[in-house]
């Protein structure tokens, strides 16, 4: 079930129940965890994109191995607010999963989140390979983490 807010998300959830924040890229999709009690999200992996039999196969599988309740995917919008074809995309992506695993799922604005775990990791002076290969899941969590700490100031 895709939901408009993260208040709506958090309301179906059990009261302590995880989440899990989606950065779905054309490649790759990288993946973050959130505590129970919705404060800190953390960084847990990045799956090479096949086909999206495969894809679901694999977010389904961490879904019940970190027992989530509930999805935050970034909303992949324009820089000037506007859908265009990755919100189209990203939005039947959303539709498919939930076919196959009645899940709460709410989008959260993206937009430089990439860019600014980039810049953070330039910053800590990680390697190329290191921030390659792991730019994607803290995009992830970047966009958790954002949607936490929205909820949490109200």
């Amino acid at each position: 079930m895709i939901v408009a807010t993260l208040q709506e998300l958090i309301g179906l959830l059990p009261r302590h129940g995880r989440l899990m924040g989606l950065d779905l890229g054309e490649k790759t999709i990288g993946i973050a965890v959130g505590d129970p009690g919705h404060r800190v999200a953390t960084p847990v992996t990045t799956i090479r994109r096949s086909k999206f039999a495969e894809d679901a196969r694999q977010l389904l599988k961490l879904i019940d191995e970190r027992q989530i309740a509930g999805l935050v995917i970034g909303w992949p919008l324009n820089m000037d607010g506007s859908e265009g074809p990755r919100c189209q995309s990203t939005r039947q992506f959303a539709r498919n999963l939930a076919k196959l695993r009645d899940l709460p799922m709410a989008f959260r604005d993206e937009r430089l989140s990439t860019v600014a775990v980039t810049r953070d990791m330039l910053a800590a002076d990680l390697s190329r390979a290191k921030r390659a290969k792991m730019v994607d899941e803290s995009a992830a969590a970047f966009i958790l983490q954002g949607a936490f700490d929205s909820l949490h100031r109200g």
